[in-house]
């Protein structure tokens, strides 16, 4: 049995130039709904065809503009500006926090805008170019793994016997050739610095933000635990980066829990649905925090997920049972259970109530 055929494309992902242009250059239609009327007189076979966009539509990540999102935006694009003339010691910024948080989307959507501006600024000048790289850190890097990120990045063949030198070299005179001017470096949690080739691996990462011109933006979760801000490399780092914390979204005051409820609204803006009723997703904004526990990534895979099954089930709507049905990260459960657990009031021990 042979594969059906897919578009090469469709399996690059961001690390690879193809998907990152891919990326750059999408621009995701909405879908349109017919009226109710025309939506219940749909065939059986008609009502397959209206709804596969819809699914397509609603499986992808739908961007907000978070707090998070426009920090990493404007300090990223600050700090591009500032080392445009830079020969040595340029500045580049950390984005850390707990998984969920938005560190891979507000990178990503830093390096889309940046270069899109770059494009706009520049004209038919912009080709040829390559404004932005995008790279993670594999698990257990070494400097060699590292450079062949980007090579991969690149395009470029990396045979086995290539050395580690050559291959940076190569890299290096290439992103200089094509005037990279931001380097983003994901999952840097995977460097260990206590271990001689995580530390090895960290040195090449400073190696490479000296050898090429561009901004540097590392994202990682939890980097302090990682060991970087550790030691003599601590110094170096504190000394040109510029750290971005990023949170879930707090529920405490009345503004915390405004600002959740723009972030559902965003959301429930979003769907396309027959029978769903504005604003029903932000009555439940308590609900949903308590399942999230404010993590923008589990409420986008939560209401998502619950805007699918509406599709697939003929519902038409995200309501408080159908949530109740998907499922979330394992993380946003653990914080909901612990919770529950300190709300649970403790049982008296009778030797109290004889005392």
């Amino acid at each position: 049995m042979t594969s059906p055929a897919v578009p090469d494309d469709e399996h690059n992902p961001l690390t690879t130039k193809d998907g990152w242009r891919r990326f750059v250059d999408a621009t995701p239609t909405c879908p349109q709904l017919l009226s109710l009327r025309a939506f219940r007189t749909l065939s059986e076979e008609d009502l397959l065809a209206y709804n596969e966009p819809r699914l397509d539509y609603h499986s992808r990540l739908v961007v907000v503009a978070t707090p998070t999102i426009r920090n990493v935006f404007t300090t990223g694009r600050r700090l591009v500006l500032l080392n445009r003339h830079q020969i040595s010691g340029r500045r580049g910024l950390i984005v850390t926090g707990q998984a969920g948080t938005g560190k891979t989307t507000a990178i990503a959507q830093l390096g889309r805008n940046h270069e899109l501006l770059v494009r706009k600024r520049l004209g038919t000048a912009a080709a040829g170019r390559m404004p932005v790289v995008y790279v993670t850190v594999p698990p257990r890097a070494t400097p060699k793994m590292l450079a062949i990120e980007f090579a991969r990045f690149l395009g470029l063949p990396v045979p086995r016997t290539e050395t580690q030198t050559s291959i940076t070299n190569t890299v290096c005179d290439l992103l200089i050739k094509l005037r990279v001017e931001l380097a983003l470096v994901d999952e840097i949690h995977n460097l260990n610095l206590a271990t001689q080739a995580g530390a090895e691996a960290s040195d090449q990462l400073k190696y490479l933000s000296e050898r090429i011109p561009a901004t540097f933006v590392l994202a990682g979760i939890d980097v302090a635990a990682s060991g970087l801000f550790s030691g003599v490399r601590r110094q170096q780092i504190a000394g040109r980066y510029t750290v971005t914390d990023t949170e879930p979204f707090a529920y405490g005051t009345s503004a915390q829990r405004q600002n959740w409820r723009n972030l559902i609204a965003s959301l429930e803006d979003a769907l396309r649905l027959h029978r769903h009723k504005p604003g029903g997703l932000v009555k439940l904004d308590g609900y949903l925090h308590e399942r999230t526990d404010g993590a923008i990534g589990s409420l986008s895979q939560l209401v998502r997920g619950a805007a699918l099954e509406a599709i697939i089930s003929g519902s038409e709507a995200v309501t408080r049972k159908t949530l109740d049905t998907i499922e979330v990260d394992q993380t946003a459960e653990d914080a909901r259970i612990e919770r529950r657990r300190a709300r649970k009031p403790r049982r008296r021990r009778p030797d109290a109530d004889a005392a």
